[in-house]
């Protein structure tokens, strides 16, 4: 995925695919349980080799 939308994946309705295939919701619900939980989404990409998402959720204990 390229750099310049990294931000914005996590907004609602935001997709990279044309209008009528897909929702832009998967990412947007996914963050706002991390960060209900007190975790952190963590995301890396470099354009044409790879996109890695990270989770981050405190110990509890």
């Amino acid at each position: 995925m390229p750099e310049n939308i990294i931000d914005k994946v996590v907004n609602p309705f935001f997709s990279t695919k044309p209008a009528g295939s897909g929702t832009g919701l998967g990412l947007a619900i996914s963050h706002g349980i991390v960060v209900e939980h007190g975790g952190k989404m963590i995301l890396e990409s470099r354009e044409g080799e790879f996109s890695k998402i990270i989770l981050l959720f405190p110990v509890v204990g």
